[in-house]
């Protein structure tokens, strides 16, 4: 039997909101700023697809901890529509950056695995984070950027572990939270220095 319950299932929302927090900051800005549409339309897709994955996890714990019932591919679409989510939103963003408005669907390799299709996607979102901070003078922000992928690779070592168990869930979340927290801290630090502007 699963140990979820109510109070672990809404903090599994505080990443989930943090990550929106951050993406939406990236569009608003982005979209006052260049003409990168189709871009810009690809990393809000992919991003889109990240959040509902997390969102639909947090509300399978939080049915599951309420005994309304089990609904287990409310769990099993996560890895899929997260790893697919980050390799649309990473590959649109170096895009983006890269001055590049012609991104193609086509440019998504179908036979990479799930895991490193998710590595590459947050690595590249990574990569351009860290190119715009360091375009901006914000080493605090960069810094920020290392820190939240590293804490998303450890999410990769502790997604291997027992997720039934109440211990894993709480110190997962922990991680998850620590992690969007510090992607949100850069996207704002960036934000209120124009970040927009540069592009």
């Amino acid at each position: 039997m699963k140990q979820f319950t109510v109070p672990m299932a809404l903090v599994d929302l505080v990443p989930v909101l943090l990550f929106f927090l951050a993406v939406r900051m990236i569009i608003t800005d982005f979209r006052e700023s260049t003409d990168r549409d189709t871009a810009l339309r690809f990393f809000e897709a992919g991003s889109l697809l990240i959040v509902y994955a997390g969102l639909v996890k947090a509300c399978y714990k939080l049915l599951y901890a309420l005994n309304v019932g089990d609904f287990v591919w409310m769990s099993k679409q996560f890895f899929g529509n997260q790893a697919v989510g980050f390799l649309i939103a990473g590959a649109a963003l170096m895009a983006l950056i890269s001055g590049q408005n012609d991104f193609r669907a086509s440019a998504v390799v179908p036979v990479m695995t799930l895991v490193g299709i998710m590595i590459v996607g947050s690595g590249a979102m990574t990569a351009a984070l860290c190119s715009l901070a360091n375009r901006c003078g914000k080493r605090n922000a960069l810094i920020l950027f290392v820190i939240s992928f590293f804490l998303m690779m450890c999410m990769g070592y502790l997604s291997s572990k027992n997720f039934d168990r109440a211990a894993m869930n709480w110190v997962a979340q922990g991680v998850n939270c620590v992690g969007r927290l510090c992607l949100y801290t850069g996207v704002k630090i960036l934000h209120d220095a124009g970040w927009g502007s540069i592009l």
